[in-house]
Formats: structure tokens, sequence, C-alpha cells
């Protein structure tokens, strides 16, 4: 995965020397820039671009959902991020990178120990790339969505430097720790409790984290189903959950597709998933930058009162690969999995890849299976710096599972010398972003591309 991994002989302190001595090669106030290139590729041909493969009669609903906030266009522009992440400063160090590493995509969910944690909950486009670009988007990401909610413009900046804090003095810690103590750490979802600073706040967590434990496939059953004809079948709900015109052909396809994800999955999974028979699937239109891509939610039955609620999502190339090298697997589906494994703490026991008769490639996990949903848009300025706090610290842990944390340590330094660059890259990146937001609305206007919230057939 690394260019140039440091031998693992080399102890800590050489290594964290190693890592300090690239300060000379890359100063860490060259992270600060962002200057708009003349020769910067058209960021709408990009969006289009990134549409390849797409089921053309979603693209609406996508650019509507992204017409709504320079944070919902950034959400759904990672391809545009990508290309202009390849042109900044990065160390050569390199990580199982996230690759659309925004401030809405973490969150809690349960491990198969059932404890609730605190992760990055989305890997559509992960791939082995550069630390930085991860750092940078999620302090991009901050800023927009900071400033979505109508906080100042100095509180955005100083969240933005907090996450980074964050990410950097973890990193530190990680690179003192063993490397299988570095692997089994987690970071319990607890947490939002014991750094909330009034009672107000612990109250809110508390209950937030009590919902999650509730939303399990039993639970969500009643919600998404009811009988029909003497079976059950997943209520529609368009244009977010319904029922193709060719739902017979899909689900001839989907239960083929179905057996190929059963093959890769480890056997004793195989023996759970075998108790239960599939017996519905539905489109499913989900996120941003995932409208346009074939997502389903499939309902399996063990008995009458015995629901498991799968999700599978296609997966295409990542964003990052024309930047940062193809990846070495075939199944786009396995790429997300295997990095999904690599970076969270722990990970859905039914996780899994496959492809269809048609050379889509896919990944399945479980539906909402404790998921603690955090509304960021209802957060106060207090819950947002506790918020980035955690999500530098997961982001430091993840890259630390599959980089070496002492050479990015050294690089960081004790200093607030690359929090302070980072923050003001996520300032000037997210007027960027504002600016390429003006862009795409006058695109829209002009007709270019449509968007609208529609009903699909």
């Amino acid at each position: 995965m690394h260019d140039k991994l440091v031998k693992p002989r080399l102890t800590t302190k050489d290594r964290l020397a190693a890592g300090k001595k690239l300060r000379e090669k890359v100063p860490r106030s060259l992270h600060a820039r962002w200057a708009f290139r003349r020769n910067r590729d058209d960021p709408i041909e990009l969006l289009k671009e990134s549409d390849r493969g797409r089921l053309r009669a979603l693209l609406p609903i996508r650019y509507a959902r992204m017409r709504e906030s320079p944070f919902a266009f950034f959400r759904g522009a990672a391809a545009l991020m990508a290309a202009d992440l390849a042109s900044t400063p990065v160390t050569g160090i390199r990580v199982q990178a996230c690759g659309d590493c925004h401030v809405a995509n973490f969150g809690g969910f349960g491990t198969p120990e059932r404890q609730l944690v605190f992760d990055i909950n989305d890997f559509d486009e992960t791939l082995p790339g550069p630390w930085e670009w991860d750092v940078k988007r999620l302090a991009a990401s901050i800023v927009l969505a900071m400033r979505q909610a109508g906080i100042g413009e100095r509180t955005c900046s100083d969240a933005a430097r907090t996450s980074v804090e964050s990410y950097r003095k973890h990193m530190r810690e990680y690179a003192e720790m063993s490397a299988l103590d570095v692997w089994y750490s987690h970071l319990n979802a607890e947490l939002f409790v014991q750094y909330a600073d009034t009672l107000e706040a612990r109250k809110r967590w508390k209950k937030l984290e009590a919902k999650a434990t509730l939303n399990t496939s039993g639970r969500e059953f009643p919600k998404i189903a009811a009988m029909r004809h003497g079976r059950p079948r997943i209520i529609d709900h368009p244009p977010l959950i319904y029922h193709s015109r060719e739902i017979a052909a899909i689900g001839k396809r989907v239960r083929q597709m179905f057996h190929r994800y059963r093959g890769n999955l480890p056997e004793e999974r195989r023996i759970v998933l075998d108790r239960y028979e599939l017996v519905d699937v539905a489109r499913k239109v989900i996120g941003v930058g995932s409208v346009g891509t074939r997502c389903a939610v499939a309902l399996l039955m063990a008995g009458p009162h015995d629901p498991l609620l799968l999700q599978f999502k296609e997966a295409h190339a990542s964003v990052l690969e024309p930047y940062a090298g193809k990846s070495r697997y075939e199944n786009q589906g396995q790429r997300v999995v295997t990095g999904q494994r690599m970076l969270q703490s722990a990970s859905d026991v039914f996780l899994g890849w496959t492809c269809d008769d048609q050379g889509h490639d896919f990944y399945f996990r479980q539906l909402r299976d404790m998921r603690m949903k955090i509304d960021i848009e209802g957060m106060s300025k207090q819950d947002w710096f506790e918020y980035v706090e955690l999500c530098g610290w997961v982001l430091a842990r993840a890259h630390a599972r599959t980089g070496d944390p002492a050479w990015i340590a050294g690089y960081l330094g004790r200093t607030d010398a690359f929090d302070e660059a980072i923050a003001t890259f996520a300032i000037a990146y997210a007027d960027q972003t504002e600016r390429d937001h003006v862009s795409f609305l006058k695109v829209i206007r002009a007709g270019r591309i449509r968007a609208s919230s529609i009903t699909p057939a």
C-alpha cells in the first residue's frame, strides 16, 4: 500500500524522525494553499463524467439534492474535489483513504458484539491514497456544513482547526501504541455523553444512543413492510423506495446475485444467512453522491416474526482512481468491502460483495443495524466542537490502522502549524465550492441538466 514505507525494524523514534524530515520537502504551511487553476477541469463536465453508468431516471433527484446548498453540492461532488486535491501538496505517505471523508459520513452503528460505536460509515470511494486528502475534505466539509447552519465564519474556522488538532494529537498517541493495540482500538458512542459540557447535551446524546439501539431489523420491519396477499412486502414510498415495473426481471437477477454474494461470505455467516428466505426486493434512493447508482433493499424472512433487512448498493470505480492509482480488485464491491474492513473498528457480519450478470458490481450490508444518525443541522456550536473533535479522532484511528502512525505523527509535530494550514485551506476551498455551486445553479436554470424530485417508473 505504501509507496515509501519505512521498514518495520526501525524504532518508533526513528519513524517519528523520518516523518519530521519530510517537512524539509513539504513544509506544513504549504497545505494552506488553494488557488484556482486556469486549467481546472469544468466542474459540471466532471459531474457528468461521474454519472456514467448510473440510472438516468434518477439523476434529476441527484441534481435536485445537490441544488439545495453548497454543502449538498459538496457531498455529491466527490469527483470534483478528488481532481482538485490531486494538485495539492502531499508527503508521499499513503493510507487506505476513505475517499469521501465529509462530516456527514460519520455515525454510530452496532458491532457484532452489539456495542454501539462511532466511526466512518461510507466507503464507496475508498482506495489507497495520500492521508492528507481525507483530512482536507473533512475540514472543508465542516466549514460548509456549519455555514449552512448559520454559524459565524470565525467559529467555522475554529471547528475545522479543532478536527485537525484532534487528528494530530491522536495520531501521536497511536504512534506510541503497538500495532495490535491500534488495530483493536475503537470509539464507543458513549464518548458523546462523556464529552458533553451541559446536562441538556448529555440527555440529548443519551436519547440518541437509546434510539439507535432500537434500530434493528425486527424493529424496522413494521415500518418498512406489510402483509400483501399473505406475504410480507416492502412498502412503496416513491421516489425513495419503490418497486420498479421491471421488478420480476430484477427479482430474478437479484436472486442470482444473492447466491454469489452468499458464496463470498465466511462459512459461519452463511450458516446464519441460510436460515432466511429472500421474499421481496425494492429499489432504494439514498444519500446525495450515491443517487443514480443501483441500490435496493432486500427483505428476508426466517419465520413470521424473524425478518432480516439487507441493503445492496452498486459500486463504481473510486473517484480517487485517476489520481491515486487503479484498485487492485477487479470487483469494485470487493474494493469497498475490503476498505471498510480495514478502516472500521468493526464491520457488519453480513458485509459482502458480488456482481450481477450485466457486469455491475455490488456490496451488501444490513439496513439500519443500530444506526445512530446524527442530525448535524440541529447541533449547537458546542455540539459541533465536540462532534468534530471525535471525527478527527476517528479518522486518525482509521489512518493509523492502515498506514504508519509514527511517520505521519512525526510530520505533523506537536505544534499547531499543520492545524492552521488546513483551517486556512478549508475556508478557501469552501469558498471555491460556493462558487462552483453558483455555476451549478446557472447550468440548471439554463436547462443543461434537469433537477427535480420525480417519481421513478
